[in-house]
């Protein structure tokens, strides 16, 4: 085998590796079956402030060390087309998946969460919250 069909078949080899090892693994966390969702958005008073939302961000993420949050994801605006549907006049947002709504209950009055209020809340001007069950 030349050294060119050697590096193709080397390159395919581990392409269809990957695929293997991707399509083996297990879901992802979205697509367990968590059925109370909490998803919450945030307008920041500075909301051309980086130093604010990664503050926010970082905030946000800490309220996964909450037993009852089970998966969390934490997101700011992405850059997709504008359209009429689409609302991105938020900066950070937090979608978080519990078992029950006795766990999200206990998470509204976990210390975490309420540090994270206390030291993190001078930095929004408005918060929206959805908060989903199962159909």
């Amino acid at each position: 085998m030349n050294k060119s069909n050697r590096r193709k078949f080397i390159g395919t080899a581990a392409v269809l590796s990957v695929g293997t090892v991707a399509s083996a693994m297990p879901l992802t966390s979205m697509n367990k079956n968590y059925p109370v969702v909490h998803h919450v958005f945030f307008w920041l008073k500075n909301p051309n402030s980086k130093a604010d939302r990664d503050q926010l961000v970082a905030g946000v993420k800490t309220l996964s060390k909450i037993p009852t949050v089970k998966e969390i994801h934490v997101g700011i605006v992405a850059s997709t087309e504008k359209r009429d549907v689409v609302d991105n006049s938020w900066g950070v947002s937090e979608l978080m998946f519990f078992n029950d709504l006795a766990g999200q209950e206990a998470y509204q009055t976990h210390p975490i969460h309420l540090e994270f209020i206390k030291n993190h809340s001078h930095l929004w001007e408005k918060v929206v919250v959805y908060d989903v069950v199962d159909a």
